[in-house]
Order: structure tokens, then sequence, then C-alpha cells
């Protein structure tokens, strides 16, 4: 589906018309540079690359700087594809916020934040196994059994256990968009999205 890039701000809360309080997240939506146009007589497959906020050209090779010459534009740290644009974009269109309406729903995938190697009941919600009493001293967020002995005589493949927990491409489905603030390239939806505070998240409709 159309989208565009953006960043998360991070998370604050607003009040209805009818003074309830809902938590949401604040993204800097754009403004997004069509940096190439996919169409199905050369790609087999027609949608728009985006780029995303301006980097430093020394930061880019030869390649990538006559990539985004071709487009009329700065290098971009963040490169990324959307298909489904109702409308027709050209080679250094700029596509803004305005993308968006107010009311309508969004999907937003984004690298979820690393959490490190955790045990299973952070990761997997385990409640912890035997009692805190009758001597029982260290198994309180212990796994408990993870497989019989004899047969099968081995742990079977996608058992819960301990282990490196977030760091994953998450997607976060159907958020409200609250409000958009177009002359500040804002988007705030109902709820939290995936990622830390500056992290690149995708917005598609």
């Amino acid at each position: 589906m159309s989208g565009l890039i953006g960043r998360k701000i991070g998370m604050t809360s607003i009040f209805d018309e009818n003074g309830k309080n809902i938590p949401c997240t604040v993204i800097e939506a754009g403004p997004c540079v069509v940096t190439q146009v996919r169409t199905e007589e050369v790609d087999g497959y027609s949608a728009l690359q985006l780029g995303f906020d301006d980097k430093k050209a020394k930061s880019s090779n030869k390649a990538l700087e006559g990539h985004f010459k071709k487009a009329g534009t700065t290098a971009k740290r963040k490169v990324a594809e959307f298909q489904g644009f109702e409308e027709e974009f050209k080679l250094g269109d700029v596509i803004t916020v305005d993308h968006f309406a107010e009311g309508e729903f969004v999907d937003i995938s984004a690298t979820s934040k690393g959490k490190g190697f955790q045990g299973v009941v952070k990761r997997h919600g385990f409640a912890g196994v035997g009692q805190a009493t009758h001597g029982q001293h260290n198994r309180l967020r212990a796994p408990g059994s993870i497989g019989a002995a004899s047969y099968p005589a081995r742990v079977f493949k996608g058992m819960r256990m301990a282990g490196r927990m977030g760091g994953k491409k998450v997607k976060v489905q159907n958020l409200r968009v609250l409000k958009v603030v177009a002359e500040k390239n804002l988007l705030v939806v109902k709820g939290c999205v995936p990622g830390h505070n500056n992290a690149y998240i995708m917005i598609q409709k």
C-alpha cells in the first residue's frame, strides 16, 4: 500500500472532545522525495522508491550519489519502496504528510527495541514454576520441563526458551490518525508504535 517513511519522535497523550485522555505517538512523516519510479515495462511491477532524511554527501559512494542526482535531490539516509499510489508521481517529486488524513487508519512497521538476552518470564510470559516455600530457593523464574528423557530424547524445534529478545521487524496494524500537522510534517497516531525514539518507521495506508 502507499505510504511514507517517517521518524518516531516519542509518545504523549491528548484529550478528545469527550475529555478522554488518549495515549498517542508523534511521528515526523516526510517530506519524502521520489528517488526512483518502478514500472511494469522495465521492472515487472509498479512502485515508488522514496528517500527520507538528508545525509552528508561524503557518506555516500559514487553509485548512490549518481542515483540521487538523477532525482535532483541530495543523498538520503533511508530509502524504501511503496506500492499502490493513486496519484501519478515522477522522479524528484516531494510527498508530504498531507498524503494522510485525520480519522483514517494506517499500518506502521519498524525494528523493535532490542532487549538483549532475556529469560522465559520476560520473553514469553511464563508464570514461573514451583512455590516460594518448601525448600525451593532458585527455580521461581525457570522454564520447567523442556521435554521427556528416554523418548523423544531430544528438545523439539521451536521450544520457547531463554534467548535474545527484540530487535526484529514488527508491524502494528490499524492505528487511527488523530491529527495531521502539515506545517511541521507531524503525524499523531493513537497508541504505540515499535522502535526507539528517532527510529525510522514505515507508515502505510
